[in-house]
């Protein structure tokens, strides 16, 4: 099982300083946007004047709403990752796997719930950004590449196969608990915690 090469939905990378603000705010403008009126009203126009930036800024990086929000979703990942290695930093290796696992549901949850637009966005999965299984994939490549070190194993396609089977495991569950209540129902977050930890045991026990 090869990895999946990383999305790539800009038309141009932004060299200079100033090229990157401009596409954090359009971006961060973007997030806010899918928020409080949704992916179907979401427009470029509005987006750049959300942003306070020309049309054409945001026609120079995106050239559409779709390629806008893989963009936003790509960054929802990166920011993951980010958050993800920072914990995993403070917790140290006490915990084995189990510690590392409830880190990861753990973020992912946090930034459901509060990161704008990542409800709609989260990494591809919910707007129709791509094809459905690419992020996952993508998800469960970046999670074995990290954890790999951890957990004391290559990154080889055994490993990445058990953390896509968990990432498409947790993603089908985590999505219930939110459309069951607005913050996510604790019952059934618990219940796909106890399904990873009972998964996982079999391979990284």
């Amino acid at each position: 099982m090869k990895p999946v090469p990383p999305a790539t939905s800009l038309r141009r990378a932004p060299v200079q300083r100033r090229s990157a603000e401009r596409l954090t705010r359009i971006l961060d403008a973007c997030a806010d946007l899918l928020d409080e009126v949704g992916y179907d009203a979401l427009s470029t126009r509005a987006v750049a004047q959300r942003a306070s930036v020309p049309i054409g800024s945001v026609y120079r990086f995106f050239g559409n709403k779709r390629q806008m929000a893989d963009a936003l979703a790509q960054r929802n990942l990166e920011r993951y990752t980010v958050r993800v290695t920072e914990r995993l930093g403070q917790t140290g290796e006490n915990g084995g796997w189990r510690t590392a696992m409830d880190v990861v549901l753990d973020e992912y949850l946090e930034m459901k719930r509060t990161a704008p637009g990542f409800s709609l966005v989260d990494f591809g999965n919910q707007v129709p950004v791509g094809a459905r299984a690419e992020p996952n994939h993508r998800v469960a490549d970046r999670l074995a590449e990290l954890l790999s070190g951890y957990l004391d194993r290559e990154p080889d396609e055994d490993l990445r196969r058990v953390f896509l089977v968990a990432v498409e495991t947790a993603d089908t569950l985590v999505h219930l608990a939110f459309r069951v209540a607005p913050e996510g129902d604790e019952r059934i977050i618990d219940e796909a915690r106890e399904m990873l930890r009972a998964y996982l045991a079999r391979v990284l026990d």
